[in-house]
């Protein structure tokens, strides 16, 4: 029997837990090293969860560009968590109807490579609190934002986690993986 796929999300924070709008101030703190992080990221998987937000970002931006990300973007199989959007025209994209919970619960059943949950704050707090991510993948930037959706609303549920990699890039970037404990 093969193990159930792994859900990670990854996520651009900065220091005090800020996660909105990151393309507004991450990109001076992007290199090598981080573009390697997210690349591997990427080649882990073979599914990309989004919600409807991320999606309709992502999907303005990827089908135009190109180079290595780009083409594995754009590649990947795109599902989307969303219970206003209708239909997807980026490349292999879908939208997943009905409880996306029970849908992601299945998912995770199916053979296949890791699904990586990028952007979709609030997917990712409900994937959290119901004890489907397997990692919670945060590249913390060296800035405080002030201001912002934060990872963690105030009164969210108290989710447990356990360090099990940390590594430091040049730029000041901290490249944290946690599990749940």
């Amino acid at each position: 029997m093969t193990a159930p796929r792994k859900i990670v999300t990854g996520l651009f924070i900065s220091l005090d837990g800020v996660v909105e709008a990151p393309e507004t101030w991450h990109f001076p703190f992007m290199n090598e090293e981080m573009g390697a992080a997210v690349g591997q990221m990427h080649a882990e998987a073979d599914t990309l969860l989004l919600g409807r937000k991320t999606y309709e970002t992502f999907a303005a931006v990827w089908p135009h560009r190109s180079g290595e990300m780009a083409d594995a973007i754009n590649g990947i199989r795109k599902l989307v968590a969303s219970t206003t959007l209708t239909g997807t025209d980026w490349n292999n994209s879908a939208v997943i109807e009905g409880d996306v919970v029970a849908a992601v619960k299945e998912l995770k059943q199916q053979p296949g490579g890791n699904i990586n949950l990028t952007g979709s704050i609030g997917l990712t707090r409900t994937l959290l609190e119901a004890g489907l991510v397997d990692e919670l993948r945060l590249l913390v930037h060296p800035i405080v934002l002030g201001t912002g959706l934060r990872l963690f609303a105030e009164g969210s549920a108290r989710v447990p986690l356990q360090l099990t990699r940390s590594t430091a890039f040049s730029t000041g970037v901290l490249d944290l993986s946690y599990r749940p404990a």
